[in-house]
């Protein structure tokens, strides 16, 4: 990913304002009140303990500082999962069609996402499903 991500930057023109790196999400190396803003795409359900990680969002967030967080939602039942994996993965081989499968079954529920964040210290989030696949958790100051 992070090749790919450097090759659309160095595309882009825009390697002054993007640097890539590859740090432990659980124990980033930062500063505490580092970042005006925090974005995070489909990482949490790759996590067997996503409550480390949130720890260090809330860390190193600036005060008044902006989050959003999208990943995965987990499909009520079975049925619902195969669903979402025959409309969003349907012309892709079996193997694609498990990670998928895998990665819904893998995720949190949206009580699960609203206690994590919660344990983590984030207050004042909007957490919301925002498609029949994903939940959001968002916190912008005007």
């Amino acid at each position: 990913m992070l090749k790919v991500a450097g090759e659309n930057v160095e595309k882009a023109d825009v390697r002054s304002q993007i640097s890539l790196e590859l740090i432990d999400a659980k124990a980033m190396p930062y500063p505490d009140n580092y970042f005006d803003m925090v974005i995070s795409n489909s990482i949490i359900h790759h996590l067997p303990a996503p409550l480390p990680f949130l720890r260090e969002v809330q860390r190193v967030l600036k005060p008044n500082g902006a989050i959003f967080l999208r990943d995965l939602l987990r499909p009520e039942d079975e049925r619902i999962r195969d669903n979402l994996v025959e409309r969003y993965a349907g012309d892709c081989n079996e193997h694609q069609k498990q990670l998928f499968r895998d990665s819904l079954q893998a995720t949190f529920t949206l009580g699960e996402v609203e206690t994590t964040i919660q344990n983590a210290g984030l207050d004042g989030l909007r957490i919301y499903a925002s498609s029949d696949r994903h939940w959001t958790a968002e916190l912008v100051w005007s």
